[in-house]
């Protein structure tokens, strides 16, 4: 029986956005994967096994990760992003009718210890994913490229929206944007069809990448201490995954998407002491310190959601009350 399903490729898809991603739409659309399993996922796990404290849980997740694509029937290909004539043949064979990039290196703070790895899991695999999606033989209808909120810089005013003026600090934000330049660049010169999204602080289960909620959880849940940059104000706009995914197939389902940019995210930032005292009404014995803040990370705040509700119909429903309860389940069940 022929499959009339519209195909969707994710690259760099058994990431912590990428499996969640495939698992979302792949009740509706033929998802095929592509990853190395590199960046953040089974070959870099086990090459830091020996000094990792959390090696056995985070095997565990990517296990459940693993298992969750498996189950669901969804291919995935063990491909190198920045194999060019290995990412060409999944075109060529696949024909994909949308492409995610989500290729990269997911932390600011390792992108700027390792700037030339950042450079070549990110605009390496970006520019082999763009060449491809612009062949002739391929009729992408929407290339999605996920930035991030790290390409604004410090935020003016507590609040930033898409039209803001970009000013990023450091190697991950710079880069970044420098992805988007690419993904317009391709649009104006070839008619790529795109959409960019820009996420900031998500969270949420199946997560190994080191994320701020992520680190705390896990030292609550081991007695340790908890460290805050200064007085722990400084405020981000936390996304629980759901909602980020929810953001994206609406990205899909809407034309007025092509061609635009979109903060998806909760919306509200939120301090990271208020996210430190939910997390205390689960482990009250918690102790927090103070250490001083990076001054390559920016001081951010508030994504502007208000062109993505009326676009693409953009419902976050997680504030990180609800958000981080959900979060802390999922260690209870999977410890």
């Amino acid at each position: 029986m022929k499959n009339n399903k519209e195909k969707v490729l994710i690259i760099g898809g058994m990431g912590f956005i990428g499996h969640n991603l495939a698992l979302k739409l792949s009740t509706k659309y033929d998802v095929l994967i592509v990853d190395a399993m590199e960046v953040n996922n089974l070959i870099s796990l086990n090459k830091t096994a020996k000094e990792n404290p959390n090696f056995e849980l985070y095997s565990k997740i990517i296990k459940q990760r693993i298992n969750l694509i498996e189950t669901n029937n969804i291919s995935l290909k063990k491909i190198d992003a920045r194999n060019y004539e290995k990412i060409s043949e999944v075109f060529n064979n696949y024909k994909p009718d949308y492409v995610f990039h989500l290729a990269a290196v997911a932390h600011a703070n390792v992108s700027n210890k390792d700037p030339y790895s950042t450079f070549d899991h990110s605009l390496r695999t970006l520019e082999n994913s763009l060449d491809n999606s612009r062949n002739k033989n391929q009729n992408i209808k929407r290339f999605i490229y996920l930035s991030s909120s790290m390409i604004y810089g410090n935020f003016k005013g507590g609040i930033v929206d898409e039209d803001t003026i970009c000013n990023p600090l450091g190697i991950y934000g710079a880069l970044k944007f420098s992805g988007e330049k690419m993904v317009i660049g391709y649009n104006q010169v070839f008619d790529l069809p795109y959409t960019i999204v820009r996420p900031s602080a998500l969270y949420g289960p199946r997560c190994i990448s080191r994320r701020v909620i992520q680190i705390f959880i896990e030292n609550a849940m081991k007695n340790k201490d908890i460290f805050i940059d200064d007085d722990g104000k400084e405020k981000l706009d936390f996304t629980y995954i759901d909602d980020f995914i929810q953001g994206l197939e609406k990205i899909l389902i809407h034309e007025a998407s092509n061609k635009e940019i979109f903060n998806l995210t909760f919306g509200q930032a939120r301090s990271i002491i208020d996210v430190v005292n939910i997390i205390k009404k689960e482990f009250t014995n918690l102790n927090v310190i103070s250490k001083p803040r990076d001054k390559l990370m920016p001081i951010r705040g508030t994504l502007s959601i208000e062109k993505a509700k009326q676009k693409i119909n953009y419902l976050p429903s997680f504030d990180i009350e609800k958000g981080i309860k959900e979060y802390i389940n999922f260690y209870k069940n999977i410890s």
